[in-house]
């Protein structure tokens, strides 16, 4: 039997105020007259008390992206790196600094610059075929697992889908609760929830192991604590959710996700809804698959609808065409590891064609 042989990231370091060894931790990597390209979110456009402190030396670059108006795509990758590689040539580096869209934009551009075509080559599973140039990860969200997992989701010509590969993972992160600090609730609740689900699909699955269930377990714990127990989100809040991010994250890495991450690939695609909503949407509409997990979930939902005045939208797929729910299902229906992981190798009997488009239906 042959078992997976998966890679981590090699260095990491913890601290609040971890953020200012950014410059030391580069350093080495830098190479003569090849700059050092700073990835990082829109949202810190006008934040000069941030942008102040990234380590910019010679001709390095900050490129504000904007994540806000689009989910992360094939093509905004490989616009990045023709503008890279027609102004530089050649980089020394990049850094990723943002939530997990940011993150994936910059691990997809550091295996562009070292791989030919479009990033739409390598959407699917172990498709890349040459190592991407150095790259770090400093998350600002915590949620996603985009800092530690092998792989970079992005939405496509034909469907949304990552670029799953051994040679995706960031080769430096950097976890700073500080830099957390301030999210607002509503997107502090929605990656936040990415990671709770992470676990939930992870724990219940087929591809379920000790490997998995030690992160996964922890990572969940974590999570129930900050969304489900406190009443205030604190400095010991953030801590919390930006290692629950990490171990959620690392539960995947060696199981797998599941219908709620299926199906809201074929949601996100066919309309853009973010990754953080559309699963939240979804699992909330999946109680005939995990009962006692929705029934939680929506106990939650209250409590934040009290706490924050959040609440998930709703007839978000009211005037969606019969096009657009061919589009969702066939998306969904091609992540074929995540249905196997949920529901095994007969996944197809149970969850056929119109049993999916009627759930998309009642979103």
């Amino acid at each position: 039997m042959a078992f997976k042989n998966f890679p981590m990231v090699p260095f990491v370091v913890y601290g609040r105020g971890s953020f200012a060894q950014l410059g030391d931790i580069i350093r080495p990597h830098r190479q003569e007259g090849k700059p050092f390209i700073f990835f990082v979110d829109n949202c810190f456009r006008d934040r000069n008390d941030f942008l102040g402190r990234i380590p910019v030396e010679g001709n390095d670059e900050i490129i504000l992206v904007d994540v806000n108006s689009h989910e992360p795509s094939t093509w905004q990758v490989d616009s990045y790196r023709d503008y890279l590689k027609e102004k530089y040539g050649e980089v020394s580096g990049v850094a990723g600094m943002g939530g997990g869209a940011v993150m994936d934009i910059t691990k997809a551009v550091s295996l562009m610059m070292t791989n030919p075509g479009s990033a739409a080559d390598y959407q699917g599973w172990d498709l890349v075929k040459n190592p991407g140039i150095y790259k770090v990860g400093i998350p600002t969200l915590s949620g996603t697992g985009a800092e530690v997992s092998r792989t970079a989701v992005l939405i496509g010509p034909e469907k949304k889908l990552g670029l799953n590969s051994d040679f995706t993972p960031f080769r430096q992160v950097i976890l700073d609760p500080e830099l957390i600090k301030g999210v607002p609730p509503l997107q502090r609740f929605y990656t936040g929830m990415d990671n709770y689900l992470h676990c939930i699909e992870s724990l219940t699955g087929s591809y379920m192991n000790v490997f998995s269930k030690a992160y996964g377990e922890k990572a969940f714990q974590m999570c129930h604590h900050v969304f489900f127990e406190k009443d205030v989100w604190d400095e010991q809040s953030d801590e919390e959710l930006m290692m629950a991010s990490w171990m959620g994250g690392m539960s995947i890495a060696y199981s797998q996700v599941g219908i709620i991450h299926a199906m809201g690939y074929g949601l996100g695609f066919a309309l853009g809804v973010r990754h953080g909503e559309g699963n939240s949407l979804i699992f909330n509409q999946l109680e005939e698959f995990y009962p006692e997990e929705v029934a939680e979930y929506r106990k939650l939902l209250e409590r934040m609808e009290k706490m924050y005045g959040i609440t998930l939208p709703e007839g978000v797929t009211a005037d969606c065409t019969e096009e657009q729910f061919d589009t969702m299902v066939r998306v969904a229906s091609g992540m074929t590891p995540l249905w196997e992981n949920a529901l095994g190798k007969d996944w197809q009997k149970i969850m056929t064609p119109d049993r999916m488009r009627e759930i998309f239906k009642r979103i």
